[in-house]
C-alpha cells in the first residue's frame, strides 16, 4: 500500500515537471520559429516570462537585450506612478483672480487658470472634466463672485511644469500630431484639436475646411494629396516652434470616412484662456484685453501674475481612473504628465529628465539596474528608449499583491484574448502583460525591434508565441 502511494506521489510530481518542461519547450520552439522568420532576419527579438507570484523565471530568451519598448513603457510609468503617488492621487487646478471687484461688478484685474499638471482638464473621456462642464464651473464661480465685466485678461498659467514641453528624443514627424502633444502645466482637451478636411480625386490636393474647436490664432497650409483607396491616413501636422502656420503633409486615402485628422495644440494654456474669454463674451461678460498664457507673456518680457483671490479648485479624476484611460487608449500625454508629476512630488523641478531619474532611482532601490531601464520619456514614443524584457517583466511582477493591482490590471487592454499593453513605432512591436497558464499566474514581456514587412504579419507571429501561455 505504501509503495503504491509513493508511486502515485512520484507520478504526480513527474506530471508537474513534465508540464513545466513542456511549457518551456513549447515556448522555445515558438520563439525559435519567430526569431528565424524572414521578417526577423535583421531584427532583435527578446522574451521573458516570469511567475507573477514568485518571480521565478519560466522562460527567457535574450532577457538582457536593451530594446526600444514603444508604448509598453507605459506599464513601467504607470506602476511607478501607483507606487509613488497612490491610486487616489488627484491634481488640483486653481481658478481665481487678481485685483479688485468694484461696486458695479467690474474686475480691475486678471482672471487666472493656474494648472497643476492635470492631463484630463477639458477631456471628453470624463463627464466631470468635459470642456463644457469645466467652462461652466469657471463661469459660475465668476458670477458668484459678482463679476460682470473684466478690465484685464484671462491668463492660462502653465508655469508649474516649465517651458520644455517636448521630451528629448522625440522625432519631428511625431511632434505636431495629437499623439505627439507636448506636456503642459495647464493641459486643455488633452492638448489636441481636430482639423476637418475636404477631399477629392486621387492626386488632387486636400484642403482644410475648419477646426474643432475653433483655433483662429493658427493658420493652415495643406500640402496633403488624396491617395488611392486602401492606403490609409498618412497625414502629418508640422508646426515650427513659435510659429503660427501649421503645415499638413503626406497623403490621405479617398476612402477614409472620417475626413479629419487630430493635431497638437502648440500652447494649451493659451487655448484654455482663449475659450474661457470667448465663452464669457458670448454670455455678455466682456473682457477688455486679449487672452494670454505664461508663454505669450514671457515672449513680451512679462511675468505671469499670481492668484490673489482663489474662487474654486477643480479636482482631477483619481489616479486609478487616469491610468485606466492612459493604458486603454495608450495616451502619450498622460504618461508624460505623470512622469513630470513623479519628479514634482519627489521635490524636484518637474521635468522629464528629473522624472526619469526619480523612476530609475525608485527601481534601483528594488534591485533593477538603471542601465536596463535606459529611457528618455514616459510613453515610449521615443525610439531611443532601451529597456530589457527581464526588467519590464520584473516590474510587472512587482505589481502583484498591491492594493492597486486590480486597477492596474483592468487598465490593460485585451489583445489576443490576453490582458496586455501593446507598443508600436516604426519597425518595432512589443507586448507586456499577464496570462494564467493551467492555474499558474504569469507575466511577460516580448519585444521585436527592426522587423521588416507588415506590422499585421509580425503581430500574428508574436501572438503565435504568446499562445503557448494559454
Amino acid at each position: 500500500m505504501k509503495i503504491r502511494q509513493i508511486c502515485l506521489v512520484s507520478l504526480f510530481f513527474l506530471g508537474v515537471d513534465a508540464s513545466g518542461q513542456s511549457l518551456q519547450q513549447n515556448l522555445q520552439s515558438a520563439f525559435n520559429r519567430l526569431q528565424s522568420d524572414t521578417q526577423c532576419r535583421y531584427a532583435s527579438v527578446s522574451l521573458t516570462v516570469l511567475d507573477a507570484k514568485t518571480g521565478e523565471t519560466v522562460f527567457s530568451a535574450n532577457p538582457n537585450m536593451g530594446l526600444a519598448t514603444a508604448s509598453t513603457l507605459k506599464t513601467v510609468t504607470t506602476i511607478t506612478a501607483f507606487n509613488l503617488l497612490g491610486k487616489d492621487f488627484q491634481y488640483q487646478t486653481q481658478f481665481g483672480y487678481t485685483g479688485i471687484i468694484t461696486a458695479d461688478g467690474t474686475l480691475n484685474g486678471d482672471i487666472i487658470i493656474k494648472g497643476a499638471g492635470d492631463p484630463t482638464l477639458g477631456s471628453w473621456r470624463y463627464e466631470s472634466m468635459h470642456e463644457d462642464h469645466i467652462l461652466s464651473l469657471m463661469v459660475t464661480a465668476l458670477q458668484k463672485a459678482g463679476i460682470k465685466k473684466v478690465n484685464g485678461r484671462v491668463i492660462g498659467d502653465d508655469s508649474i511644469f516649465g517651458s520644455q514641453s517636448i521630451p528629448e528624443g522625440w522625432i519631428w514627424m511625431d511632434v505636431g500630431n495629437y499623439y505627439g502633444a507636448g506636456t503642459s502645466g495647464l493641459c486643455w482637451r488633452e492638448n489636441q484639436f481636430d482639423i476637418k478636411l475636404h477631399t477629392g480625386g486621387v492626386d488632387s490636393p486636400v484642403s482644410v475646411t475648419r477646426t474643432v474647436p475653433n483655433v483662429p490664432y493658427l493658420n493652415f497650409k495643406s500640402e496633403l494629396t488624396n491617395a488611392p483607396s486602401g492606403t490609409g491616413d498618412n497625414a502629418y501636422a508640422f508646426l515650427p516652434i513659435g510659429g503660427k502656420t501649421m503645415y499638413l503633409r503626406g497623403t490621405y486615402a479617398i476612402d477614409q470616412t472620417k475626413k479629419s485628422i487630430a493635431a497638437a495644440l502648440p500652447d494649451p494654456a493659451y487655448d484654455a484662456a482663449y475659450h474661457l474669454t470667448d465663452t464669457l463674451k458670448r454670455l455678455g461678460i466682456l473682457v477688455s484685453n486679449e487672452p494670454e498664457s505664461t508663454g505669450t507673456l514671457a515672449a513680451k518680457g512679462l511675468q505671469t501674475p499670481q492668484i490673489a483671490t482663489n474662487l474654486t479648485s477643480i479636482p482631477s479624476p483619481r489616479l486609478s481612473q487616469i491610468i485606466y484611460w492612459l493604458n486603454q487608449k495608450s495616451i502619450n500625454l498622460y504618461a508624460e504628465q505623470l512622469l513630470k508629476t513623479i519628479a514634482w512630488k519627489a521635490g524636484k523641478q518637474p521635468s522629464t529628465t528629473n522624472g526619469v531619474q526619480v523612476e530609475q532611482d525608485f527601481w534601483k532601490a528594488r534591485g533593477i539596474d538603471p542601465h536596463s531601464l535606459n529611457i528618455v520619456d514616459g510613453s515610449g514614443l521615443s525610439p531611443t528608449d532601451r529597456v530589457t524584457t527581464l526588467t519590464m517583466a520584473t516590474i510587472l511582477k512587482s505589481a502583484k499583491g498591491t492594493d492597486w493591482f486590480v486597477d492596474f490590471y483592468e487598465s490593460l487592454p485585451t489583445y489576443n484574448n490576453m490582458k496586455m499593453k501593446s507598443g508600436s513605432i516604426i519597425n518595432v512591436l512589443t507586448y507586456a502583460g499577464y496570462q494564467t497558464y493551467k492555474g499558474r499566474e504569469l507575466c511577460f514581456s516580448i519585444m521585436v525591434n527592426n522587423f521588416n514587412g507588415s506590422s499585421h504579419a509580425i503581430k500574428e507571429k508574436m501572438f503565435g508565441v504568446l499562445d503557448e501561455l494559454k
